[in-house]
């Protein structure tokens, strides 16, 4: 198993199977890499509602697992998935779809 913080989370990147594009980030326990090692579906801790949610439990935007890496020191995890829509809440393809610009302000980024 991974090494859990002291809050029981490590952290989990979702990437593109296909594309190795970096869609999500979010906190996995025990609990939600089980339920999604059962259902081959995308699980996570929230941390803000305290719970176990999946990915796309309410948009049906789902993340299918493809595989699960844990990195050299244990403490995170990179999910390979297949996206049933946009990963982003905001109906982004990715939650990284803004960078810093020059001012130190937001800009928005299509790639």
């Amino acid at each position: 198993m991974p090494r859990f913080d002291s809050a029981g989370l490590v952290t989990a990147v979702a990437l593109d199977h296909a594309s190795g594009r970096l869609l999500m980030l979010a906190h996995m326990d025990a609990e939600a890499i089980a339920r999604t090692r059962e259902t081959g579906l995308a699980h996570f801790h929230s941390r803000s509602r305290g719970r176990l949610w999946m990915k796309g439990e309410t948009s049906g935007h789902v993340l299918k697992v493809i595989e699960i890496r844990v990195d050299c020191d244990q403490d995170a995890l990179e999910l390979r998935v297949e996206a049933a829509g946009p990963a982003c809440h905001t109906l982004a393809p990715s939650c990284f779809y803004r960078r810093l610009d020059a001012e130190g302000g937001l800009e928005r980024i299509d790639s």
